[in-house]
């Protein structure tokens, strides 16, 4: 039975189930693809931690076509007692940037370099192979070749790119000039920090500087995190807009739309609140749920709208929990009070009492308890993914659709995590709703209430 075979989630080779562990150390990553097929590292026990050097997201696996997923990802780690129907809440504990510097900005496609899609299937346009092998001659956008023909291989280019160096302390960054800008591309991999285990072709190689002394200010949080999908999907689109790319395609990985619907986990968020402080919730639909992470932005402003920013590598530390029959489709996420829209945060005593005199004067005799949840929603679109939030929030606390969206206007906000298609529905839910479905600890624990 499929819910009995979690402690089955990690041996590889025929050997039997790893000892379940405190803590689970992970240097090493996947090619781009999650696979449920594939073995997991661990597992790690309910309440122990998973402590993780990423490597960075988007451009530096966007240009090394041997990395099929777009982005170059954890090996997931199994989670004891995690079986499928249940839920991993993972607590962000701390978050830290690594790199020294980075670079980004808006991309080209660059036509004849790939099979349908360049964020998963590159091909050398002069010799065919596909997902290439590559090396890097020199600095550059042509820097990025092919090891069988030695043709200029990279899928992407820059429509308008930046190089950014970040302060010691990791508050601030500054963009480049040319000189400095190549300064950097000579020694990429050292200014980029690489994880040791790391294939990727950093991407300062490439020394953009259209930007140049503009300032930024440094918030780190994860693009991806979450937990393995029930069938193989590249990591990047592990999600309903980035998915839809799947759909028909002509690669191997193309899938259709009612298996995208219901093996992809939505680990592919790109929502700022992912960071320190906050607790994500995550559905399992394989054996031990398969606890990834990757992606680790240095800052991000709502909606990603340049399509990438800055991707760094980084350490991580999370502690997982397990909670038994949650059965959800996609995620949860309890952001810090500061990320929170005004109208979800929590009450203030004061508030509560001149509420309470307002209820009195009406004859409305018991105020309704209430938390501030934030329920994911992808699709191909941000309409699609608005809809896909609504329902979501409505099955987890069986409520119709038409009651979450009026309490998303009056008590929260829907917010955009990427364009064009990751959002945010959050609003203040009833504890009772919450309590019955398992999450007020959760709730306790992040808002002091209930």
């Amino acid at each position: 039975m499929i819910a009995e075979s979690t402690a089955k989630a990690a041996p590889a080779n025929g050997r039997p189930p790893a000892a379940s562990q405190r803590t689970v150390l992970v240097d090493q990553f996947t090619n781009g693809i999650l696979d449920p097929e594939q073995p997991m590292l661990g597992p790690v026990k309910d309440g122990g931690h998973i402590i993780a050097n990423t490597a960075p997201g988007c451009w530096g696996p966007m240009i090394t076509p041997a990395i099929r997923g777009g982005h170059e990802v954890t090996r997931p780690v199994a989670v004891e007692g995690a079986a499928v129907g249940d839920a991993i809440a993972l607590r962000l504990q701390a978050i830290t940037v690594t790199s020294l510097a980075t670079a980004s900005g808006n991309d080209i496609l660059m036509s004849g370099r790939f099979l349908g899609d360049p964020y998963v299937a590159g091909r050398c346009p002069q010799c065919g192979t596909l997902y290439p092998e590559t090396h890097l001659e020199g600095i550059g956008q042509t820097a990025v070749r092919c090891n069988q023909c030695g043709a200029d291989a990279a899928p992407f280019n820059f429509a308008n790119g930046y190089t950014i160096f970040f302060d010691g302390n990791h508050t601030l960054g500054v963009t480049l000039p040319q000189e400095a800008a190549e300064h950097l591309g000579r020694e990429a991999k050292r200014y980029a920090a690489l994880p040791d285990n790391s294939v990727q072709n950093p991407i300062l190689a490439f020394a953009p500087h259209d930007l140049v002394g503009l300032v930024a200010r440094l918030r780190p949080f994860m693009g991806q995190l979450g937990t393995t999908p029930s069938m193989r999907f590249p990591d990047s689109h592990n999600a309903g807009d980035f998915g839809s790319f799947l759909v028909g395609a002509p690669h191997e990985y193309a899938v259709t739309a009612e298996q995208l619907a219901k093996h992809k986990t939505d680990g592919h968020m790109d929502i700022d609140a992912v960071r320190a402080g906050a607790i994500l919730i995550c559905p399992v639909k394989v054996p031990g749920g398969g606890v990834y992470l990757g992606d680790m932005h240095a800052l991000q402003g709502d909606g990603e709208i340049a399509g990438h920013t800055c991707d760094v590598a980084g350490t991580v530390t999370l502690q997982v929990h397990v909670i038994k029959g949650l059965n959800i489709d996609g995620p949860i996420l309890l952001p810090v009070v500061e990320d929170l829209p005004f109208l979800a945060r929590p009450l203030s005593a004061a508030e509560e009492a001149t509420a309470r005199q307002v209820a009195r004067q009406w004859g409305v005799e018991q105020l309704e308890a209430s938390a501030p949840i934030s329920v994911v929603g992808t699709g191909p679109d941000l309409n699609a993914a608005t809809e896909n939030g609504l329902q979501r929030a409505a099955t987890l606390l069986g409520m119709t659709v038409p009651e979450v969206k009026n309490r998303a206007t009056i008590t929260g906000a829907i917010e955009i995590g990427r364009n064009p298609g990751v959002v945010q529905v959050t609003f203040r839910a009833p504890l009772d709703r919450l309590e019955a479905r398992g999450l007020l600890p959760f709730i306790r624990d992040q808002y002091g209430i209930g």
